[in-house]
């Protein structure tokens, strides 16, 4: 009965999972304004009228050592990005609080937007609902999201990153469901 369950956990996760597809190359981006964590008013048109593109990333919460490693090698090339006219933003459902905790984490010092009512992530088709057997096994392992993101919810994204060129279209996007795989920062740098 154990693996049946198992089982059906697994086949719904999957299913949830599978219908996120992501924007693709060519897309017009969504639009967006939203406050960063510094409290600037974060407007995707009003960037990329000063900016010849945007690096959009979402990740999963501070709690996640592939999004802390993904953010500090942005943040290590951030230099190289931004020498390349992009504008680095982070979006993510955790609190304000563990938004700082990322910070801590990793020196993240460009925007991260708390997507509160995931409207950029639905935007985006990068949100996912898990399951309460994904949630269980998640609490196992030390992850609480009700805290993480301050709600019950239990809403993720994808991992996803798109480059958005100055005329707002999408020029670039890594979108994999695997969270362990992010866009590598030598790749966005040849995309830009």
């Amino acid at each position: 009965m154990k693996q049946f369950v198992l089982l059906i956990t697994t086949i719904l996760f999957t299913l949830s999972l599978a219908a996120q597809t992501g924007k693709k190359t060519g897309d017009k981006a969504p639009q967006f304004s939203a406050r960063d964590n510094a409290g600037k008013t974060i407007d995707l048109k009003q960037l990329l009228k000063s900016h010849k593109s945007v690096v959009l990333f979402f990740y999963r919460g501070q709690w996640c050592p592939y999004c802390n490693l993904h953010i500090k090698q942005l943040q290590d090339s951030l230099q190289l990005l931004t020498a390349k006219g992009a504008y680095v933003i982070g979006v993510t459902p955790e609190t304000g609080e563990n938004i700082t905790k990322t910070i801590e984490k990793t020196h993240a010092s460009f925007s991260i937007i708390q997507d509160k009512g995931y409207k950029i992530m639905t935007a985006y088709n990068v949100k996912f609902v898990m399951d309460e057997g994904l949630v269980t096994k998640y609490k196992g392992y030390g992850v609480d999201l009700n805290k993480n993101n301050g709600n019950s919810d239990h809403v993720l994204p994808v991992p996803a990153t798109y480059i958005i060129d100055h005329t707002g279209k999408i020029s670039f996007v890594h979108f994999d469901k695997d969270y362990k795989k992010r866009a590598a920062v030598s790749t966005l740098l040849k995309q830009l």
